[in-house]
C-alpha cells in the first residue's frame, strides 16, 4: 500500500524552497566578560536550566539564548533543476554579525515573498533566533520571517523535526539521528553543535564552522526528500559555493 503524503509537502515546489541552519556562539568569550547588569540577567534567565551550576559555569550555553548568544554563521541551500537534482549551498559567516544578517536579509529581500524556508527544528530555534538578532541590530525583517499578522497558512515555515513529530509534540530527535535511520551518508563529524563556541571563541576556527553548519543543510535537503520518497541528490550534484566563510 503507497504511503500519501501529506498536500502540503506532496505538493511542495522544491525550486522556490530554500534550507537553512545556523550556528551560534556567546557574545562574549567568558562569563567574565559579561557586563555586570548582564551577569545578573544571565542567572535570572538561566536558574531553572541550570540547577544547581552556577552562571559562570553554565555561561557556555549562552549561544543557544539570541539575548545572550550571537549568530556566526548561516548556510542556506536551494534545490537546482535537472535530472537528478541538484543543490547549492552559500554560507553567511563571521565575526560581524550584523554585517552576515545584513547580507543574508538581502538575500531574502530578492526573493519571492512566498519563499519556503525550511530547517531542522527551525521553528522552534532558527527562524525566531535570526528574527530577535535582527531586530537588536536594526534589521528590518524580510517578509519570509514576518509571522506578525499572518494567519498560519500564510507561513511559508517548514520544519522536518515538525514533520517527524507527526503530532507527538513531546518527541525531539536530533537531524543526525533521521540521517542515520533514513540512510543518508554524512561525513564524520569534525564538531558537534556542543564544541562550536570553543572552536571559535579558543580555536579561532570559523572555517570549521561553517563546513559543519553546510552538513547539516545537506543533510536536511536529503531528509526533506526522503520525507517525500524521493531519491537522494547525488554526491556530484551538490555545490559549495566559495569562498565558503
Amino acid at each position: 500500500m503507497q504511503i500519501k503524503l501529506t498536500p502540503m509537502l506532496e505538493n511542495l515546489d522544491l525550486q522556490n524552497l530554500m534550507v537553512i541552519d545556523i550556528e551560534t556562539v556567546p557574545q562574549y568569550s567568558s562569563y567574565e566578560e559579561l557586563p555586570e547588569q548582564m551577569q545578573h540577567l544571565w542567572a535570572l534567565k538561566t536558574q531553572h536550566q541550570r540547577k544547581e551550576e552556577t552562571p559562570d559555569a553554565f555561561y557556555e550555553r549562552a549561544g543557544i539564548w539570541a539575548e545572550f548568544g550571537k549568530i556566526i554563521c548561516i548556510s542556506a541551500g536551494v534545490f537546482t533543476k535537472g535530472q537528478p537534482a541538484g543543490f547549492r549551498v552559500k554560507s553567511f559567516a563571521g565575526h560581524d554579525e550584523r554585517e552576515l544578517l545584513v547580507r543574508f536579509a538581502q538575500v531574502l529581500r530578492d526573493q519571492p515573498q512566498n519563499l519556503v524556508l525550511c530547517a531542522h527544528n527551525g521553528k522552534e530555534f532558527d527562524f525566531p533566533y535570526i528574527c530577535r538578532r535582527m531586530l537588536i541590530h536594526g534589521i528590518q525583517i524580510p517578509p519570509q520571517l514576518q509571522l506578525s499578522g499572518k494567519k498560519p497558512w500564510e507561513v511559508y515555515h517548514i520544519d522536518t523535526m515538525e514533520i517527524w513529530k507527526f503530532g507527538d509534540y513531546k518527541n525531539y530527535t536530533s537531524l543526525s539521528l533521521l540521517a542515520a535511520i533514513f540512510d543518508i551518508p554524512t561525513p564524520k563529524d569534525d564538531i558537534d553543535g556542543s564544541q562550536v563556541g570553543h572552536v571559535y571563541w579558543n580555536l579561532n576556527q570559523l572555517g570549521r564552522i561553517c563546513t559543519y553548519c553546510q552538513k547539516d543543510v545537506i543533510a536536511t535537503a536529503q531528509l526533506l526528500r526522503r520525507f517525500r520518497c524521493q531519491d537522494l541528490i547525488p554526491e556530484e550534484n551538490i555545490v559549495i559555493v566559495e569562498p565558503a566563510c
